[in-house]
Order: structure tokens, then sequence, then C-alpha cells
């Protein structure tokens, strides 16, 4: 079983940055397809980008996103600090959300959330205007 740790989440302005990384331990998370989703108040959890297993040939490593996000937001993985990212650009105070990393055995991108097993605690993103 693999826990999941999310940091790096805090205040910024309007067009600014943020990097959240989303820690693994008790297993590789290169073995797992990694997904990050965001909840706002009121609102459901929603997708935002994922990546496919590192165990797939590296031609086939798949990265998807988010209408919202795309050209804005990119997740990549270390496997050596098992650890994947999510580099946030050119943020949007509709961007403000919890955002919570996720992950779960299967090979092929998913995008709902109920597909996705283990789940981190969150970690908070404000985007003030």
């Amino acid at each position: 079983q693999v826990q999941l740790v999310e940091s790096g989440g805090g205040l910024v302005q309007a067009g600014g940055s943020l990097r959240l990384s989303c820690a693994g331990s008790g297993r590789s998370l290169s073995q797992y397809l990694m997904g990050w989703f965001r909840q706002s108040p009121g609102k459901e959890r929603e997708f935002v980008a994922a990546i496919s297993r590192s165990a797939v040939s590296w031609s086939e490593i798949r990265t998807y996103y988010a209408d919202s996000v795309k050209g804005r937001f990119t997740i990549s993985r270390d496997n050596a600090k098992n650890t994947v990212y999510l580099q946030m650009n050119s943020l949007k105070p509709e961007d403000t959300a919890v955002y919570y990393c996720a992950a779960d055995t299967i090979a092929t991108i998913q995008i709902r959330r109920d597909e996705y097993e283990y789940w981190g605690q969150g970690t908070q993103v404000t985007v003030s205007s």
C-alpha cells in the first residue's frame, strides 16, 4: 500500500506560480498512475492532471490535463525522489482549491476520481486577484 503526502500549497497572487509535490512512501510511485484533483467549497472534486505509470515504455508515458489548466500546469514525476509534481503557472483566482494527489495501479490514464484508490490529505492553494 502506498501513502501520499502533498505539500507546496500557499497563497499567491494571480499570474504567479506554485509547485505542488506529492511524496510517496511504502511503494514506488513509478508503479502507479498518478493524478491531481482539486476541490473548492461547494463544488465536486475535479480532475486536474494525470501521468501514466513509469513501468510502461518511455514512448508510452502519457500526460493528460483538464482543459481549464492545459498550457498552464505541468505534471511530472521524479522516480529517484518518489515524488510527483504539479507545476502551476499563470495562476488564476478560479484555481483556488484544495489540491489532492491520487494513485492507482491501473495502466491507462483516468480522469474519474473513483478510479483512484489512494489519496493524500490535500494542500490548500489560494490565488488572490
